[in-house]
């Protein structure tokens, strides 16, 4: 097999980084034979679950007759609170402020009550009707548009960033704009809703089947409420029909009710919402409401600014605080702030409780930013770009001091000066611009806008203790490999970069390695699959494991051939041993007779991160990933209706593990986030309820609401400035925020009808019906 060296330097494995091989489930998707929770072969006798909701917003239970729901036909059992065996709570915190079911009281439209265990899933929800309920109804704080930040009551501690003197600033500063945003929230909208299937073992065991983000977690909530260890409980997931956040603290009371019927019955019982209950009782991308007072000087530099980012919390805490956090981490997106303060503020409302989204409030910040840039621009009468790149961090390798964030932390690694220029020049900004100017003036009723936006995203857990993960890899004596971690698949292809990483290691190709579901039966204590870092945390704890086996392979080779270690060389698909070689699969199956384990588990933590939030400093993020869009859209001015007509993006991935991945990621990012900040409207009644609760009320972008020209390519000369994974960036969440450029670019049409004298303010999602409303603001405002 000997070969010569410059034939062997030619020779790469199939599948490893930096290749693009497609995603591993990817065929199984289009053609229906991916195995999702839903489509697990049930165990004879499994038992089905439908919950029984709140019909006000808030209010006390006065009397529950559930008589003619225990006589409807198929009907087992009825489960309320008292039938929790533990602690009533699945509140991420431990805050006892979330019950799996409720008791005494309600708190929002739609909160579980009871929960029906039947036969079949249509007896079980046919049953949940029947219930007779009385309730003491009580006042309700709904919308948090009008509520007093200074007295409201919050679910969690609200967090203060400040750095400088920013009342000073503001107050000596030549010029100043204060303004106030709306921002709406979203819902996640995952093709696969919250479903559980738990099976009861012996003794105290229960494994949940759960499409969850958190598998770890859910082990812990379900734990806490059988009242029994977390070694009791397993929980298992092979794919998530998506997630984007919805799945990581959501996915609780869904595994919890399971388990709980499924150890009561000594049955397998099986949940899954359909979906108007799951938009209705599962919590959601939260909304805002961002105060921004900006102080500046006649150049359009910004001198000082202070925030205040209000948010619709919902009835408990949930994740409402690190969201909140997060949001403030982002209120500077790419730009420098002098003098800043920044405080944010969870309020308590009756609606259901708000989570993650993808993103997990870091866009939420960068609007509050783009805000204020658009304010800025139009009080010294200046294109935004010009103000976006006057504001800029320095560039990476730019000796100065305008690179500290809000939080005190230096930004190390800046390259959005050249992202942008690049873009620029890529998608002919300028060149558009005056082409776009000529068109509005001689257009009555058609109206058109540009906007280039960047993004500057931090990377890491902001919860020190969840920047970890572990890994567990075998090698059987046949030489193929089985690869677990604790990282959960939900169509964004993690999995599949986890193995291109260990295939990469062994330099055996992708085919050899076997991808099998996350279960804490293998991984314990594992972090959520968010933040953007699966890839980052679960490619380097297998990297670890892989390196472990092959380290005890290249001293069993060096000792059994009598050479140095130097002369052990991993080459595709094989081994090169001093002068000779033998197929990787040969060298196992030697180890494997001389009893080499061929089994590593591996771990890796995050260096360098620390934050204390008290005083609101510290290194929060290990790095940062950056990119930048300009979107072009054409309005009806009449109507407000809208077309998207171009997007041009440029991304930052570093180097990237799957670049066909990663496109995929930030194409669908962009969607997303555009979705959120144009058609994606939650509503509220006055009574609480939601009416925005499936497609037909609720709007996400559809295929022919893409851009009509959609170019999106990846910086090909970019690599992480930290050792990360291959030095690759993640690639998650950072692309969402892109969506920005769609909401300026509507911004700037519809500033054109004022001649961009009047910044529109335009609140999002920026909807057909707000788009207009803006457009007669203004002609109004030209009127006075």
């Amino acid at each position: 097999m000997n070969k010569h060296t410059s034939d062997l330097r030619a020779e790469t494995i199939i599948g490893g980084v930096h290749s693009s091989p497609r995603h591993d489930s990817a065929h199984k998707h289009v053609s229906g034979a991916a195995v999702y929770i839903d489509d697990i072969t049930e165990p004879t006798g499994t038992l089905h679950a439908g919950l029984g909701l709140s019909t006000v917003a808030h209010g006390v239970l006065k009397s529950i007759d559930l008589s003619a729901v225990r006589a409807a036909p198929g009907v087992v059992t009825v489960l309320t609170h008292e039938d929790v065996p533990g602690v009533n709570d699945i509140s991420p915190s431990y805050m006892n402020d979330d019950p799996v079911l409720a008791a005494g009281k309600v708190e929002f439209h739609g909160q579980p009550i009871f929960c029906v265990i039947a036969e079949t899933r249509e007896q079980a929800r046919r049953a949940a009707r029947l219930a007779k309920i009385e309730f003491e109804e009580l006042p309700a704080d709904i919308d948090i548009w009008d509520l007093d930040v200074s007295t409201h009551r919050q679910v969690v501690t609200p967090l203060t960033l400040k750095r400088g003197d920013a009342a000073a600033g503001l107050q000596s500063a030549p010029r100043r704009v204060k303004g106030r945003m709306r921002l709406g929230g979203q819902d996640h909208f995952y093709l696969e809703g919250q479903v559980s299937l738990a099976v009861p073992g012996e003794d105290d065991e229960v494994i949940v089947y759960c499409s969850t983000q958190g598998p770890s977690e859910t082990q812990h909530m379900v734990a806490h409420a059988l009242g029994v260890p977390s070694n009791a409980v397993t929980i298992e997931v092979r794919r998530m029909g998506g997630g984007f956040g919805g799945k990581e603290t959501q996915a609780n009371q869904c595994a919890a009710i399971a388990a709980i019927a499924a150890k009561k019955l000594k049955r397998a019982v099986k949940i899954r919402l359909d979906r108007d209950e799951d938009m209705v009782a599962t919590g959601k991308r939260h909304d805002f409401a961002i105060d921004y007072d900006v102080g500046f000087d006649d150049e359009g530099r910004i001198l000082a600014v202070d925030y205040t980012f209000a948010l619709r919390a919902g009835f408990s805490a949930d994740l409402s605080g690190p969201v909140g956090d997060r949001a403030l981490f982002h209120c500077d997106n790419a730009y420098f702030f002098p003098h800043v303060h920044a405080k944010s503020a969870p309020l308590y409302t009756n609606t259901v409780s708000n989570t993650a989204f993808r993103g997990f409030g870091g866009p939420q910040g960068m609007v509050g930013a783009e805000r204020v840039i658009d304010e800025v621009a139009f009080a010294v009468g200046k294109d935004p770009l010009e103000i976006r790149k006057l504001n800029f961090y320095d560039a990476m390798g730019v000796k100065g001091e305008r690179n500290v964030t809000p939080y005190h932390q230096k930004v190390e690694d800046c390259i959005i000066q050249r992202i942008v220029a690049e873009l620029e020049e890529s998608a002919d900004y300028a060149g558009r611009r005056q082409a776009i100017s000529e068109f509005n003036a001689t257009s009555r009723i058609v109206k058109r806008g540009i906007a280039l936006t960047p993004v500057k995203f931090g990377i890491s857990f902001t919860k020190t203790e969840s920047n970890q993960a572990g890994a567990l890899v075998h090698i059987y004596n046949d030489g193929s490999v089985h690869m677990n971690h604790g990282g959960t698949e939900m169509g964004q292809g993690l999995h599949l970069k986890v193995a291109q990483v260990v295939a990469e290691e062994f330099q055996i190709d992708l085919d050899r390695v076997k991808i099998t579901a996350t279960t804490t039966a293998k991984v314990p204590n594992t972090s959520p699959t968010a933040a953007s870092s699966g890839a980052d945390l679960n490619g380097m704890a297998a990297q670890n494991a892989a390196r472990q086996i092959k380290d005890r392979l290249i001293a069993f080779a060096a000792e059994s051939h009598q050479v140095p270690r130097e002369q052990v060389v991993f080459l595709p698909n094989r081994v090169r041993i001093g002068d000779s070689e033998m197929p990787f699969s040969d060298l196992i199956k030697k180890a494997y007779m001389a009893r080499v384990q061929l089994s590593a588990a591996g771990f890796y933590k995050t260096p360098k991160i620390h934050w204390d939030r008290k005083a609101g400093r510290g290194h929060a993020f290990y790095y940062y990933a950056y990119g930048a869009a300009c979107s072009e859209v054409s309005i009806d001015t009449l109507t407000g209706e809208y077309v998207v007509e171009r997007t041009d993006i440029l991304h930052d991935t570093g180097r990237s593990l799957n670049k066909a991945i990663d496109i995929g990621q930030i194409e669908g990012g962009f969607i997303q986030g555009m979705g959120w900040l144009t058609t994606e409207e939650l509503w509220w009644d006055g009574k609480g309820r939601l009416r925005t609760h499936a497609p037909s009320t609720y709007k996400i972008p559809l295929a022919s609401d893409r851009p009509k020209i959609f170019n999106v390519a990846l910086t090909d000369w970019s690599e992480a400035y930290e050792p990360t994974i291959h030095r690759s960036k993640a690639v998650g969440e950072p692309p969402l925020p892109l969506g920005l450029a769609v909401l300026h670019a509507l911004s700037d049409a519809v500033a054109s009808v004022a001649d961009h004298k009047i910044c529109p303010r335009l609140d999002a999602p920026a909807t057909p019906e707000r788009v207009l409303m803006a457009i007669e603001r203004l002609k109004a405002a030209q009127k006075e």
